[in-house]
């Protein structure tokens, strides 16, 4: 007898194709929506909120606008999950990720129609994938012993990384910001030290990097505005308690002279507190809370310069730079860590006022001040350059780099279409379809461009059958140019988890065949 219901009421299941075909549909999709803001000439999304002020981002980077997605579909979801990964490992090549999974799905789907078995397809990826790899390997560059040679690599990857953001216009200038960034940190891919500051008004180009740590605050009245060989203490203490405050307090009292005495005596704790933090030898006390103007003038009065509501990430961060630690209690000095650093003194950017450290003790800090005509510019610029931050403090570590345009997938196709040729069995038409896959970027960076994709990829198999081809698909004329002379390099740890990701989430999606989505809970009636 068989059982007519498993599951409760509203549990819905897909089995066998129609849970392959929902999982397909649903990944190709999620790859068309971001297919068009591929390479150089990629277009930009406007995602706008349902929620209070109805926020509005611009963007073209793949991971922004995949996280910013509600989407049903769990196949889909897989695909926002590679492009997150790409993002906070090595931070481009998002968009890549999820275009490649969503072809390989693409082959996929009709290998599975001329009924070819998923575990085939997926033992022919397995192949391709390690042959791509490989391939990739052999084309490597690697100029880490040649110092002048490797900067203008970084150079090569950083103009690369942008041309294809809203800072193509200014490359030349945000490259060289990057990579004067980067090479500070001395290998560290600790980006934490790297402060970017917006600012709006001003153009793109007035943007500069600047050593040293920019806080955005003002100096209060009547302090010091310039300070040499500051200490500084950081802290996140209550420096506002030296009045009696109405709302918080029940005081019973049976004249309005101790109500005096109270206010004394809060204010005796306050020169205390005030006393003990200036008892620490310090010249600057940077708070994460407000600081009242008793204190306030207590501290002027003494010479130290007190800046108060440092928001968080400011104090987090100053704290890492100068060398100091967040103190919130100031009973013994001898175990509370100091900052330094050389020089406070306010500056102004555009119209506003902020206090600017410089000569600090992590000597890798630094501070990139963007400016640009609308907030909406200025955030998608900070998500060009931190893109472009992440692959270079990459690369600094991992040396290897390769050249861009279209020229490793083209590589990895020839070595896959080789492969294809010696494969006996089913197998090889997986291992073809990988290969029609890998040649699914160039044509949509092609495309992207308004340039005949079918006519340039064409030309560029041609070329890459001549011994020691260096061509790539130069999107500015149209036509396919030596990677090696136009400069567009990309870092071999890009490539690399590009192809990994994307085989292995194109494997996952393959291997289902039953999706089961569970009955929604229900509410009780609790009257």
């Amino acid at each position: 007898m068989a059982i007519e219901n498993l599951f409760k009421d509203e549990a819905t299941e897909e089995k066998g194709e129609r849970a392959r075909m929902a999982s397909f549909i649903g990944a190709m999709a999620i790859a068309d929506l971001v297919k068009t803001t591929l390479g150089p000439k990629g277009m930009d999304k406007i995602l706008q909120s349902t929620g209070r002020g109805q926020s509005v981002t611009v963007t073209n980077d793949g991971a922004t606008i995949l996280k910013s997605l509600h989407i049903d579909n769990p196949a889909a979801k897989v695909l926002v999950d590679i492009s997150k990964v790409q993002d906070d490992e090595v931070g481009d090549g998002t968009t890549s990720v999820v275009v490649l999974a969503g072809e390989l799905l693409r082959e996929a789907e009709k290998l599975v129609n001329a009924k070819i078995h998923p575990m085939t397809i997926i033992s022919g990826y397995r192949m391709a994938s390690e042959c791509a790899r490989n391939a990739l390997l052999e084309k490597v560059i690697d100029n880490k012993l040649d110092a002048e040679k490797f900067k203008e690599d970084l150079m090569n990857i950083a103009r690369t990384t942008l041309s294809s953001k809203i800072l193509s216009q200014d490359k030349e200038h945000f490259a060289k910001l990057a990579v004067d960034a980067v090479m500070r940190l001395k290998g560290s891919t600790n980006l934490e030290s790297i402060q970017i500051i917006k600012k709006t008004g001003g153009a793109l180009t007035e943007s500069f990097l600047d050593e040293g740590f920019i806080l955005d605050k003002k100096i209060g009245v009547g302090q010091p505005k310039r300070i040499e060989n500051a200490k500084i203490l950081v802290a996140n203490t209550a420096m506002d308690t030296d009045k009696v405050k109405i709302y918080g307090a029940r005081v019973r009292v049976d004249s309005m002279a101790k109500v005096a005495e109270i206010e004394v005596a809060e204010k005796e704790k306050m020169r205390e507190k005030v006393q003990k933090i200036i008892g620490h030898g310090i010249n600057c006390f940077v708070n994460r809370q407000l600081i009242y103007n008793f204190p306030e003038e207590l501290f002027a009065d003494a010479g130290v310069l007190a800046i108060e509501h440092a928001d968080f990430d400011g104090i987090e961060r100053l704290g890492l730079v100068t060398g100091g630690e967040i103190a919130s209690t100031f009973d013994n000095p001898e175990s509370v860590k100091l900052g330094h650093c050389k020089l406070i003194e306010e500056i102004m950017i555009g119209e506003d006022k902020l206090i600017h450290f410089s000569g600090v003790a992590m000597g890798q800090a630094c501070t990139i001040v963007l400016r640009g005509a609308s907030p909406h510019m200025l955030d998608e610029a900070e998500r060009s350059l931190h893109d472009a931050l992440c692959v270079l403090s990459q690369t600094v570590n991992d040396s290897r780099v390769l050249y861009g345009g279209g020229y490793p997938e083209m590589v990895m196709a020839k070595a896959v279409d080789e492969l294809a040729k010696k494969t006996p069995g089913k197998r090889s038409h997986a291992i073809e379809a990988f290969s029609r896959a890998l040649v699914a970027i160039p044509t949509t960076i092609a495309d992207n461009a308004g340039l005949d994709s079918a006519e340039l990829v064409a030309q560029l198999r041609a070329e890459h059958h001549k011994e020691g081809s260096n061509a790539g698909i130069d999107v500015l004329t149209g036509s396919v140019g030596d990677m090696a002379k136009l400069g567009i390099s990309e870092a071999f740890k890009v490539k690399h988890a590009v192809l990994l990701s994307a085989t292995e989430a194109a494997e996952m999606i393959l291997r289902v065949d039953e999706i089961i989505t569970c009955a929604p809970r229900r509410r009780e009636d609790r009257m």
